[in-house]
C-alpha cells in the first residue's frame, strides 16, 4: 500500500485497499465510535429478547451508552396500560440483552408511554350528518339539478 501525499488538499490519500470504517461518511462514524451498533443490534433481535407478546406493545425508542457521570440506558417505548407488564419484565430484558452482547451492555431501563393508534384514531362519524343537518336546505331549493348535484355532493363526503 502506497501512501501519496496530495498537494492540492490537506489530507493525505491512500492508494489500494480501504477498511469500511474510512469509506464511511463522518456522521455515521461518529454514531459508531458512540456504540450505535449496539442499538441497531438491540432493534434486530427485539422479538427475541422480549418475546411475541411484550413485542406487540412496546419498541426501543433509544439507547445511551455509559460515560464517566452516568449509566448505559435503554429507553423503552410502551403502549398506554401496557405498563405494567413491562415494568415487570425489566430485568428479564437487561438480562437477555446483556447475555446476547456477552457483557452489561444495559445497566438501567427507562419507559416512556405513548397513545396507541388505535385508540387516536376511535372516532365514530355519523353517516347521516350531512342527511340530518342540510336535507332542510336542500330541499328548499327550487332548482332540481342544483337539488340533486348537492345531494350527490354529501354522499361523496359521507363516504370518506
Amino acid at each position: 500500500m502506497n501512501f501519496k501525499y496530495n498537494i492540492k488538499q490537506r489530507t493525505k490519500t491512500i492508494q489500494g485497499l480501504r477498511s469500511f470504517k474510512d469509506t464511511l461518511p463522518k456522521n455515521i462514524k461518529k454514531i459508531l465510535l458512540k456504540k450505535g451498533y449496539i442499538y441497531s443490534e438491540i432493534l434486530d433481535n427485539w422479538r427475541l429478547i422480549v418475546g411475541s407478546e411484550l413485542f406487540e406493545v412496546c419498541y426501543p425508542k433509544s439507547f445511551r451508552s455509559s460515560n464517566k457521570l452516568g449509566t448505559s440506558l435503554l429507553s423503552i417505548m410502551v403502549k398506554r396500560g401496557h405498563e405494567i407488564d413491562v415494568e415487570y419484565s425489566k430485568k428479564k430484558i437487561i438480562d437477555k440483552i446483556n447475555s446476547l452482547f456477552g457483557y452489561n451492555v444495559v445497566e438501567k431501563v427507562k419507559l416512556i408511554t405513548f397513545e396507541g393508534e388505535q385508540e387516536k384514531f376511535n372516532k365514530i362519524k355519523n353517516n347521516n350528518s350531512t342527511k340530518n343537518e342540510y336535507i332542510d336546505k336542500i330541499s328548499t331549493i327550487k332548482n332540481d339539478k342544483i337539488k340533486k348535484s348537492l345531494i350527490e355532493l354529501s354522499k361523496i363526503f359521507k363516504k370518506k
